[in-house]
């Protein structure tokens, strides 16, 4: 679904660094599983460093205004923007900085267009790898996702070689899940815990696809998880969420078994592909926006009491095979997140989670890794 920046869906790199926090919310204690991470100390009088891969497709214009307004790192986080792409885009590029600087965006203090990795990744702070290789007409899947793996490969060398030690890396270029794995095993000497992939879209789906059926508002539905692949495999779980305020377990505020286990999964997992023949294009402003987020709350964090689902390398838990990028419920403090633990897992759920998860394994392998 995230294609690169042109018709030829070439994709690029991106890379990542020192940021911290301007601000950042808690969560509860005792309750997650914290994962290493440096601190994080975002300066109020130094630019943030953003690279933006494939800056000049749907996904890069969308997001880079929305990064520019503060969205994503808050209102008194000056910023350097980079955007990258390929050659022949630098004059594509040219037109999104003119309309960045025809904004007068406050925060703004510069931005460089470049095709260079150095140039692009050199001290980054948070890195947007969306560029990506899309699918066309008769490609393998196996082709796919091995011509994923030379950019991948390469954009996780260059933020290895060029990045701030501190990066943050959101892969959002599919299949994001491998494509995140890639670029991590590319980059020793970077933790593994800076490189996540993006399914705060799937998230942000289900919860809106619940609000329509229970006529709520869908900021009203908390706790949705996403577990495993970001593709069809995607297992979309309501048996820990509940309502905003009454605590009201989503199963029982719906109260329709049905729906929940058969339709409500299928129109989840189906929904890149619903708009698509709604569109002949990918999700983009909604793509932008679920990257925003995720990031904002990675870097920002969580509210109490919530989780957001992101895909992370595995540490072990709920049997996922270490390494893996899979998508876990999670919440984050002081630019760390954390697993959310001791979740029950019921047998439905236990067969879409291992569903998923060979397929993870499989993409991995066929991958080359």
């Amino acid at each position: 679904m995230f294609a690169s920046s042109t018709a030829q869906g070439a994709a690029l790199i991106g890379s990542l660094g020192a940021l911290g926090f301007l601000a950042y919310r808690t969560h509860k204690k005792g309750c997650c599983k914290k994962v290493a991470s440096p601190d994080y100390v975002l300066s109020p009088n130094k630019p943030a460093v953003v690279t933006i891969t494939g800056a000049a497709g749907q996904i890069g214009y969308a997001i880079t205004f929305m990064i520019a307004s503060g969205r994503m790192l808050g209102p008194n986080q000056p910023l350097e923007l980079r955007l990258l792409d390929l050659p022949f885009a630098l004059k594509h590029l040219e037109g999104i900085h003119s309309e960045i600087d025809d904004c007068s965006f406050p925060l703004v203090h510069k931005v460089v267009i470049t095709s260079d990795y150095q140039a692009a990744f050199e001290n980054c702070d948070v890195a947007l790898l969306i560029g990506a290789k899309p699918r066309s007409n008769g490609m393998e899947r196996k082709d796919l996702l091995q011509q994923n793996a030379s950019i991948f490969a390469s954009q996780g060398k260059a933020l290895n070689q060029y990045a701030s030690r501190n990066v943050k890396v959101l892969v959002v270029g599919n299949p994001a899940n491998t494509n995140a794995y890639i670029a991590m095993k590319n980059a020793p000497n970077l933790p593994p815990t800076a490189f996540t992939a993006m399914t705060r879209l799937d998230q942000n789906r289900a919860k809106a696809q619940i609000g329509h059926r229970g006529h709520l508002p869908s900021n009203d539905v908390k706790n949705v998880i996403i577990w495993g692949n970001h593709s069809s495999t995607q297992y979309p779980d309501v048996n820990h969420g509940h309502i905003k305020g009454s605590k009201l377990p989503l199963r029982e505020a719906l109260d329709d078994e049905k729906w929940l286990n058969n339709d409500f999964i299928k129109i989840v997992q189906q929904r890149g592909a619903h708009i698509m023949q709604l569109m002949n294009k990918s999700s983009a402003a909604s793509a932008a926006n679920a990257a925003v987020e995720h990031v904002r709350d990675w870097i920002l964090g969580t509210p109490e009491g919530e989780w957001v689902s992101m895909a992370v390398p595995s540490d072990g838990s709920y049997g996922v095979p270490k390494d893996l990028v899979f998508s876990f419920p999670v919440t984050c403090s002081q630019g760390q997140y954390s697993i959310v633990q001791g979740l029950k897992i019921d047998e439905f759920s236990q067969q879409k989670l291992d569903l998923t998860t060979k397929e993870l394994v499989e993409e991995k392998e066929q991958a080359g890794y």
